[in-house]
């Protein structure tokens, strides 16, 4: 029995012409994009060439995983009635999520903040401000009773 699931072909086509294939403009290139992109940002923003490198077969893996899912989803049944056995696609949908999940076991499953300076939070919370008008900006919030106690003459303006 022959399946047309299409794992083949798209395994092909990604070993043929690599990144090339995930086109992101379409609604698939874009979610695989973001999910790359939250990928690097999860692991702290700067990957090595080795993280870049496990981070792209994580991408493929996905792509070929999702690809499998949807296909598997719109099967009647996922037995073969004639030996009564899981259809093949199933096994090798089940290597794909090992797979994938051992490339992002190396790559680590803790999110790495990334570090960045009061300033250049700043900066890009607010944008760039001039020096002199950020120092004008600045406000100390005072507890109230500092603010009474510090001008007593304050205190009787109601009175």
């Amino acid at each position: 029995m022959h399946m047309k699931h299409g794992l083949y072909r798209t395994k092909k086509a990604l070993k043929d012409l690599g990144n090339k294939t995930i086109d992101r403009r379409t609604v698939t290139g874009k979610a695989l994009a973001e999910w790359r992109s939250n990928l690097v940002r999860d692991l702290g923003g700067d990957p090595s060439t080795q993280q870049s490198a496990l981070i792209d077969l994580a991408v493929k893996s996905k792509l070929l995983l999702d690809s499998v899912d949807s296909w598997l989803l719109t099967q009647p049944s996922l037995i073969n009635a004639e030996t009564q056995s899981l259809l093949p696609i199933v096994r090798e949908r089940q290597v794909l999520a090992d797979a994938l999940a051992r490339y992002l076991t190396i790559l680590g499953v803790k999110r790495v903040s990334k570090e960045i300076s009061l300033s250049d939070y700043v900066s890009e919370k607010y944008g760039q401000q001039d020096s002199s008008k950020s120092k004008s900006n600045v406000h100390v919030n005072k507890p109230a009773s500092d603010s009474l106690t510090s001008h007593p003459e304050e205190k009787d303006l109601d009175a």
